[in-house]
């Protein structure tokens, strides 16, 4: 009768979940709890699946790829991405292969999240519709993540699963040599022959350029110390391999106006630029130059060392309007930096802090994380969703990158085990500044960490009803003749079915015990079928809703649900055909 009720939870799961009206960590939390209701599982044991380790790990390695993200690695590469070729094929192969390598060590969304923008500007720029890169980059996600322990979810999940039935947890690398056999044919098929079989749209407008924003006007001098001698404008243009205009030269209070590019730069010299906030970035990062309105906040004030960057719309009833940033002292009254002014329509010529504000200008603020959005509120403006502008932000990848690789050291030499020595990354993370504490909670997807700790329990009662050993052996007895390859097949292809319409977590999480269950039926090893489920886990190809990353790019590419499976069905197909045999190969049965 138990078991009766559990398939019961879980066909009603699985119609919420492709129902999708209901977010996937409440159907989670539905199921978990009307199990508790009827006492198939003990309330003791109701919120077992939070303490578990793969949840623990997950949460951590979603804070470790957020310090990543900020310490400028992503952006160092994708730098590197923009400047390789024009070539459109060039540029799919390259940024893909860089998303599928990025997401086998962070969370396969926030390595699509921080490469969109670049492929989106790298697709603009050649003059080609960005629907022809991102859903190649998106798939390339979800298999770069199979690749490693720590890649994807499912990975973790299934770690777990092995070892409550081995006695030991697949290692941090024991996914890849069938991961990235699986992976590159992945990348391959769909930079190469996928081509043909994507839309050419123009999508709607992505989170960060949803204001239409004419270029600010800003004001940049050098850093102290930097080597300034004989650079001329056009020296200065070149290294920075932005986008910008030079509209004039400030020099011992004197204003040049267009100077000429060989004009000899001095130390203490003021440049007024036009651009657009990312060319901004771009143009800080590569010279040795600062904004001039960003000068330091007092190092013993609560939250200095805490600094964010924001734009902020003025209104019509704003005490702003009329004024200067000078006469209102915006930073002594306010603790804020003004840091350059868009307005559409008129050219602004004079210095930031004289410009007079109109209703409508866009300012870029700069001021402590705690208070920028309460001073907004208070100078009457409406702040614009966040662009990611990390403006001036302390590159410290070889910290980062030291940490991270000195926690993988410690899974792969068998010190500690990956939920220990992740969870020490991620506060080695924070406690060096890498990550502000805010950010540690901003970082975590939340809605996986209360799916994955309620759908553990409700996976680990259909396994002690006999629920798995029933499914198990139906599936056994309709599959009495196949051969043993034969039925690792039908077990990668059941996964990637329910993965395209529920979550891969939860996907892995009802596939284990049955797995389990099937190869112990065979007599087989429970390896192989255990990295069936992992590789079916992470190929939610057929649909938008299937993966994060699928839904992430439908909008900026303009992609319909049925394009999905045009491009992902014979991806899905070739998996099969790849990892079926890859499986055998290094995990005999």
């Amino acid at each position: 009768m138990e078991h009766i009720l559990v398939f019961a939870t879980l066909f009603l799961a699985l119609i919420l979940f492709a129902w999708g009206r209901i977010r996937h960590d409440f159907v989670a939390l539905i199921a978990l709890l009307f199990l508790v209701s009827v006492g198939i599982i003990a309330p003791e044991r109701a919120f077992s699946g939070f303490s578990h380790p793969a949840v623990i790990t997950v949460a951590a390695v979603l804070v470790i790829g957020r310090a990543l993200e900020f310490s400028g690695l992503i952006d160092l590469l994708g730098k590197w991405v923009m400047g390789i070729s024009r070539k459109k094929i060039t540029q799919i192969i390259s940024l893909s292969l860089l998303v599928a390598v990025a997401s086998a060590f962070m969370n396969n969304v926030g390595a699509l999240a921080v490469m969109m923008p670049v492929a989106i500007q790298m697709a603009r720029k050649s003059g080609y519709s960005p629907s022809l890169i991102l859903m190649p980059i998106a798939f390339a996600s979800l298999l770069g993540g199979m690749t490693t322990l720590i890649g994807t979810p499912p990975n973790i999940i299934i770690a777990t699963f092995r070892a409550d039935e081995a006695g030991e947890a697949f290692g941090m690398f024991s996914f890849s040599p069938v991961g990235i056999g699986v992976a590159v044919c992945g990348v391959l098929f769909i930079t190469l022959a996928g081509r043909s079989l994507l839309p050419k749209r123009s999508g709607k407008k992505s989170k960060d350029e949803a204001f239409d924003i004419d270029d600010y006007i800003t004001e940049v001098t050098f850093k102290k110390n930097a080597r300034v001698k004989n650079t001329t404008i056009a020296d200065l243009k070149k290294k920075s391999k932005a986008d910008v205009q030079i509209l004039g030269l400030i020099r011992n209070k004197r204003r040049m106006h267009a100077p000429d590019d060989r004009e000899k730069l001095q130390s203490k010299d003021v440049i007024i630029l036009e651009t657009d906030a990312e060319e901004l970035k771009t143009f800080l990062d590569n010279t040795s130059m600062e904004l001039v309105g960003g000068k330091q906040f007092r190092k013993d004030a609560t939250g200095s060392k805490d600094i964010e960057h924001a734009e902020a719309v003025v209104t019509g009833d704003s005490p702003l309007l009329g004024k200067t940033a000078a006469g209102m002292h915006l930073r002594s009254a306010y603790g804020i930096n003004l840091l350059a002014v868009s307005r559409r329509g008129t050219k602004i010529r004079r210095r930031i802090d004289s410009v007079t504000f109109h209703a409508g200008d866009v300012l870029l603020l700069q001021g402590r994380a705690h208070m920028i959005d309460d001073i907004i509120a208070t100078l009457g403006c409406l702040p614009l969703a966040p662009r990611r502008l990390r403006l001036g932000y302390s590159k410290r990848i070889s910290l980062s990158l030291g940490i991270f690789i000195g926690s993988i050291a410690l899974v792969v030499s068998g010190t500690l085990p990956v939920q220990a020595s992740f969870s020490i990354a991620a506060l080695a993370m924070v406690l060096t500044g890498m990550i502000h504490p805010k950010e540690v909670y901003n970082s975590i997807d939340w809605s996986v960490i209360i799916l994955l700790g309620a759908m553990i329990p409700v996976g680990k009662a259909l396994e002690a009803t006999g629920g798995a050993d029933l499914i198990a052996s139906q599936i056994l007895q309709l599959g009495g003749l196949l051969p043993v390859w034969a039925m690792l097949a039908i077990v990668l292809i059941v996964t990637m079915f329910l993965s395209d319409i529920i979550n891969n977590a939860a996907t892995v999480v009802l596939m284990a015990p049955i797995s389990i269950s099937i190869a112990s039926g065979l007599g087989a090893s429970l390896d192989p079928f255990l990295m069936a489920v992992a590789v079916g886990g992470s190929c939610a190809f057929l649909t938008p809703i299937g993966h994060q990353s699928n839904t992430l790019v439908m909008g900026p590419g303009g992609y319909r649900f049925g394009d999905y499976w045009r491009l992902g069905l014979p991806l899905e197909i070739i998996i099969v055909l790849a990892g079926v045999p890859l499986i055998l190969y290094f995990w005999p049965v």
